[in-house]
């Protein structure tokens, strides 16, 4: 699906202008460490762009300081990301800085609720994941694979 690159520019600006405690959940949720599952940063979704989500369970992590004391906005907000198909948790920055722990202990059951038995079975992360793309051939080549065989020059 494509996005207006405006969409795209400014979901990139929300990412690199984290909060400290974006950056802290963050930390939990990324590379798959939380429960396997893969979380992505300020996904835009109509007009809003989600703190953190989770596509594969269509889930949605919202973190709210002080400034989002907006009650009404932020309902048409949930509102909107519900009739897409999400589900939408939210939390006190305090909440995170406090308890992160109990907080990620949340969303992974929120994730395993939103998904069918079938989905829940994950290969753990590894402890280092690879920085190539999916299905590159590592270092040493894979089992059975020559120098020949690969699409490099």
């Amino acid at each position: 699906m494509e996005r207006p690159a405006s969409a795209t520019r400014r979901a990139r600006s929300l990412r690199r202008d984290m909060t400290d405690v974006e950056r802290w959940l963050w930390s939990k949720l990324r590379d798959r460490r939380l429960g396997g599952y893969k979380f992505v940063r300020q996904l835009p979704v109509g007009p809003f762009f989600a703190d953190f989500a989770c596509r594969d369970a269509m889930l949605i992590v919202e973190l709210d300081g002080s400034q989002h004391a907006e009650s009404l906005r932020d309902h048409l907000r949930d509102t909107f990301l519900l009739s897409q198909g999400f589900g939408v948790l939210r939390f006190w920055n305090h909440e995170v800085a406090g308890g992160i722990a109990d907080v990620c202990e949340t969303i992974l059951a929120a994730v395993e609720k939103r998904l069918t038995p079938h989905d829940r079975f994950r290969i753990p992360a590894p402890e280092n994941p690879s920085s190539g793309p999916p299905g590159h051939l590592l270092p040493g080549g894979e089992k059975g694979a020559t120098s020949t065989d690969r699409d490099t020059p």
